[in-house]
Formats: structure tokens, sequence, C-alpha cells
């Protein structure tokens, strides 16, 4: 099995994991944890951290939790070093961390752009810069090292939906980084996978992501109509999602075992990814991603008309 998740090595496996006290990483601690796994908990969220460690304590894991914004290298570098300090090698990093904001794309403030930017694509920035030179370095002490990165992003980084923008740009982004991180760490040879984890709509909280929005980041303005109405679609197509965080996170340590890159929680979407791909070499004008889904469409402009 990739990555030594053999039972007589488990317990040797540190996994850190950031956005870890709720949702996805809520759920990639559950699993490490069933493995033996030694686990580091990052989260911007307190008190959901301080629950989730008590929890995993009181299961006997080993867990060290780190309260972390993920936007701020300097706490990203601590959450490093309070890592190694602890427990002196790291062989699974999952940048997960990430917020949500929409509306029509020229309406958004430039505290909307720095905040969503900050954590979902810098959260992942500093995650692969910071990490992956302790991860090589581990694999010099170790001639049996093997490790493996995971960046969550999401379908909305393989598409662009309207009223998404923010969003779209910074999943996007972390498609990018993320297919570049596998084409060096593959140039150089090294014992380090890399998975992109492009969830769909999943129930996971991250609709209200704003209850973790830093005060000096806030909005002075109430959120205009298309941002009104981009949150009431956000809310409704989470929460309606069919596959739970659990069974994402046990489809992504399966993708880890088998070193695959790509990680789907639903292939539906794809056929719109297809289209977009087609447009790019076609040089067609961009597909709509409604277009199969016109009632949808028609509701959003209906609020926007209003």
């Amino acid at each position: 099995l990739h990555l030594s998740l053999r039972r007589q090595r488990q317990m040797c496996i540190r996994d850190s994991i950031t956005g870890a006290a709720s949702g996805f990483g809520r759920e990639f601690a559950y699993a490490g944890a069933k493995l033996g796994m030694k686990l580091v908990l990052a989260d911007v969220q307190q008190d959901a951290l301080a629950t989730l460690e008590a929890e995993l304590s009181g299961q006997g894991v080993a867990v060290l939790a780190v309260h972390c914004d993920v936007s701020k290298p300097e706490q990203v570098q601590a959450l490093a070093d309070a890592t190694m300090a602890r427990f002196a090698a790291v062989h699974l990093l999952f940048n997960n961390a990430g917020v949500g904001a929409g509306g029509l794309i020229w309406e958004n403030s430039a505290s909307d752009w720095d905040w969503v930017l900050g954590v979902n694509l810098f959260g992942v920035i500093h995650g692969v810069r910071i990490f992956t030179p302790l991860m090589l370095a581990c694999a010099q002490d170790d001639p049996d090292y093997e490790g493996h990165i995971v960046n969550t992003a999401s379908v909305a980084g393989l598409q662009n939906a309207p009223t998404m923008g923010i969003y779209n740009v910074s999943k996007h982004a972390v498609v990018s980084v993320t297919e570049t991180l596998y084409q060096d760490l593959q140039l150089i040879e090294a014992p380090i996978g890399t998975s992109l984890l492009c969830p769909y709509f999943v129930p996971t909280g991250i609709h209200q992501s704003e209850r973790n929005r830093p005060a000096a980041m806030q909005n002075e303005a109430a959120p205009t109509t298309s941002q009104r109405a981009a949150q009431a679609f956000s809310e409704k197509a989470v929460v309606s999602g069919k596959i739970s965080a659990a069974q994402v996170a046990q489809l992504t340590f399966d993708a880890i075992r088998e070193d695959r890159f790509y990680i789907y929680s639903d292939l539906e979407p794809l056929a719109s990814v297809r289209k977009r791909m087609e447009d790019l070499v076609q040089q067609r004008n961009p597909y709509d991603p409604y277009e199969e889904v016109p009632h949808i469409k028609q509701l959003l402009q209906a609020k926007l008309k209003r």
C-alpha cells in the first residue's frame, strides 16, 4: 500500500491537517485516528478544535492541536515547528482549510478578495512551501520514507459558474498549484505523492464560513442583491449534497493508497468540465454551466432582477 499504510507501520505515520475542526478536515482526522496515526490538527476555530482534540485524546490518539490562521505565513511556520518538535516527522499533509464568498464578481470588495484568497489559495501555498521541504528532509533521513500531500480544491476549480467569482479563482489556482507540485516532485523523483481533491456539493458547513471571518476583513456595506442570492443558492446546494464528508474522507484515503492524483466526490460535473475544455481547444465562447439545469439559472436571474 502506498504511504506504508500497512498495519505494521501505521503507528509511525504523522498526519498534519489544516481546517481540521469541521467538514473534511475533521473526517480526515477521524480516518487517520482509526489507522493509528499521530495527528496534528490546525484550525482558526478554537472551540471546535479543542472539542475535537479532547475527543481524540480521550480515545488514546496522539494528537497535537494548534490554533492557526493559514493565511498568515508566520502561523503556518509555527504550525510546522510545533509539528516537528512534537513528532519529528510529517508523512501526510492535508492543505484543507477553506472559506467561500459569492456575488457578481465586480461587486466583491477588496476585503472579500483578501479573505478568500488568503485562506483558500495562500493557505495552500504556505502549506506547500513550508511543509514540503520538511518532508523532503524526512526522506533524506529515512530511506524507507513515503509521504503524500493532499490539497483541497473544488469542482469550482474546473469550471466557472456565475456569482462564484472569488471562490472559482481561488480553487482554479489551487488546481494549478497542485498539478505543478506533482510535476515538480516527479521531476526530482521524491518519495512524496500528491493528490487534488475536487469535491462537488457536500454538507460541510462551508456556506457558514463567514462565522470565522476576521473582524478586520468585515465589509462595512450591506450585502448586495447578487451576494444575498449567491449565499442562498450556496446554502441550498451544500445542504442538499448527497455524499457525506466522511465518505469523501474515505475516497481520499483510498486515493492516497492507490497513488491517484485526481479525487472527485461526484463524476456528474465532469461532463461540463469536458465541455469547458472543448471550448478552450475549439476557441468557442464559454459554455453555460446552467445549460442542463435552466430552471436554476432562471431562479438566479429572477433574484437578481428583484
